[in-house]
């Protein structure tokens, strides 16, 4: 039987609102034994750091209905009935096509999210004055089937100074599994698929630095046991956990900024929707003011030229992607025809 509605106090800009909460005790975690209500509560917890990461740009809504452990499917734009709290601007997305997108200014738009039963916020690189210039180049260390984070640890440091290297500052969050992102704010002032270049152009240096632990090659079957540094992540509308993000895992992980220094001793599992808090209010909130100090690309484009007079093109877009200027077949490697060798 289904727990009474509830209604919750949250704080915000322009003084209280009561959020409605339905099913309040909804198990929405069932390893964890964590509720909606749960869920509700940790964004009022972290507010300021989550609006920091995740607020006034555009967002998509990652919901389940039934659980981690059901189906999934995303919210981008305002559903009707959405309060008129929960905000939105238009934004273009690759196809050519606007639409309405999500933004979240204050953090009852956050609790009214969780009511709708999400769990995972991924927000653009873009803030919501200018969609199509992102404030931040993001880079996801993936780790490969035999390796873990341990070794993504060791291709964030490789990468920090590969970023250091081309004038930027690199700051750091656990995804909320076993790898690691690496953001670096920069100022709006190019597109998207310029920062996609930017992005593959630090990859391939890092990947000429430690071609023994990392790769930028697309197709799994070509990967081997090393971390993937996954450049489509720049792309526009394509998005990762957002800091301070829950993740639809079984032990509710959170995607958790931390320090270089103590990077190496991070145990990505230990931040969860229920210790969370506590440690932001032991340690604070590692990327506060990340936007304040924003670099430039220019170093990053100038390696893409110089890859590009050396013969490294385009590398391949996600599937949903129209084919793009220069991209290489969308082939995996094992299924390409093969010249006739006659």
């Amino acid at each position: 039987m289904a727990s009474a509605r509830i209604t919750l106090t949250v704080p915000g800009p322009d003084g209280d609102r009561e959020v409605g909460l339905s099913s309040p005790d909804r198990v929405l975690w069932p390893e964890a034994g964590i509720t909606k209500r749960e869920l509700a509560e940790y964004f009022v917890a972290v507010a300021e750091p989550f609006l920091a990461a995740n607020g006034n740009r555009p967002v998509s809504l990652e919901r389940f209905p039934d659980g981690v452990e059901g189906e999934s499917f995303f919210s981008k734009n305002p559903p009707k009935g959405a309060p008129d709290y929960v905000e939105a601007v238009t934004v273009t997305y690759n196809s050519g096509r606007t639409h309405p997108q999500l933004v979240l200014t204050e953090i009852a738009s956050a609790v009214w999210a969780a009511q709708m039963n999400t769990v995972v916020f991924h927000p653009w690189a873009s803030l919501a004055d200018d969609t199509d210039r992102p404030v931040e180049l993001r880079i996801d260390l993936d780790p490969q089937p035999g390796t873990g984070f341990a070794e993504a640890v060791v291709a964030a440091h490789g990468l920090r100074e590969v970023l250091h290297d081309a004038g930027l500052e690199p700051w750091i969050k656990t995804s909320g599994n076993r790898g690691l992102h690496v953001f670096c704010p920069i100022e709006p002032t190019h597109e998207f698929l310029d920062v996609r270049h930017a992005v593959i152009a630090a990859a391939r240096e890092l990947e000429r630095r430690m071609p023994d632990r990392v790769t930028t090659n697309w197709w799994k079957e070509e990967r081997g046991e090393r971390i993937f540094v996954d450049f489509n992540q720049a792309n526009r509308d394509r998005t990762m956990a957002g800091a301070y993000s829950p993740r639809a895992l079984p032990t509710a992980t959170v995607s958790t900024p931390v320090t270089w220094d103590e990077l190496d001793d991070v145990d990505p599992h230990a931040f969860t929707v229920r210790t969370v808090p506590q440690r932001l209010a032991d340690v604070g909130d590692p990327w506060r003011g990340i936007l304040d100090r924003r670099g430039r690309i220019g170093v990053l484009l100038e390696w893409w030229e110089r890859d590009l007079a050396a013969g490294l093109g385009e590398l391949p877009f996600p599937p949903e992607f129209p084919k793009m200027p220069g991209e290489p077949p969308r082939v995996q490697p094992s299924r390409a025809r093969k010249p006739d060798a006659s």
